[in-house]
């Protein structure tokens, strides 16, 4: 099956875009479940680095680790699930539009094992589907004076 893919424009420089929505400490301000989020490895983020992401999934918090597999800022990046049994593939994107102004672009798979390959195509694509246009809005929000990091 097909990646979900959202796109936004977002009235912020590329590099503010970019610091914000690969920042997992940031992700419970826009991402719709998050817990909270945090990088396991310190210094900037470079390919290999960890981080969590815990989520409220039905009455329980459940945490997952990711691997940075690539990031070039501020115009890509990019994680990969390496545990439990649905495990995301993000890849992110901004491009700069004109000045002061940015495009969003946000990619989602999903692979499942055991119990998940199951949820993967009748709950999860589905439910992603639903949640990113709505999850970035609220990031484009923030980032445009509505709580998100300051502006310039």
């Amino acid at each position: 099956m097909p990646a979900v893919v959202t796109a936004i424009a977002v009235n912020r420089q590329a590099a503010d875009v970019f610091a914000y929505v690969t920042d997992p400490a940031l992700f419970a301000e826009w991402q719709e479940g998050v817990v909270s989020g945090q990088m396991l490895t310190e210094g900037s983020p470079q390919v290999g680095s960890l981080c969590t992401t815990t989520r409220r999934i039905g009455f329980g918090n459940r945490t997952s680790t990711s691997v940075v597999t690539h990031v070039n800022p501020p115009g890509s990046w990019g994680v990969r699930g390496t545990d439990g049994p649905i495990r995301a593939t993000v890849d992110v994107t901004v491009e700069p539009l004109a000045p002061g102004s940015s495009r969003l672009t946000i990619s989602v798979d999903f692979e499942g094992r055991g119990i998940g390959a199951l949820l993967v195509p009748l709950v999860v694509r589905g439910q992603a589907r639903r949640e990113m246009p709505a999850n970035v809005a609220l990031l484009k929000q923030r980032l445009e004076g509505g709580g998100g990091p300051a502006q310039d």
